[in-house]
């Protein structure tokens, strides 16, 4: 088989001088050809896996993408919250203090 070439039925039958589809599981006498086969495609699979991280870096750089935009907006609204209550602080403080110097009389 040629280099890179994907293990399947198809390709070992070519690589043997047969035609496509000549490997058929409905046939005994290959079950264990396909077994060998199937065993071959699932290796092959774990290889190209772990010899290529590069898709595999690309998802984890989306999610710790997205992660860091969740964290980045959780923060932006964490610091609009911190203003509001500021604000409300500041604003009763100076009610507070009018209210001890008797300029403002209290609402009841």
């Amino acid at each position: 088989m040629k280099r890179g070439e994907i293990v399947s039925n198809d390709a070992v039958a070519v690589e043997a001088g047969k035609g496509r589809g000549s490997i058929k599981k409905s046939r005994p006498a290959h079950a264990a050809l396909i077994a060998a086969i199937n065993e071959a495609a699932r290796v092959q699979h774990s290889l190209v896996a772990t010899a290529n991280p590069i898709a595999d870096l690309r998802d984890e750089i989306a999610d710790l993408t997205k992660r860091l935009d969740q964290s980045l907006e959780r923060e932006v609204a964490l610091l609009h919250e911190l203003y509001d209550l500021r604000s409300k602080v500041n604003t009763l403080t100076e009610a507070n203090h009018l209210l001890k110097l008797g300029r403002l009389v209290p609402v009841r």
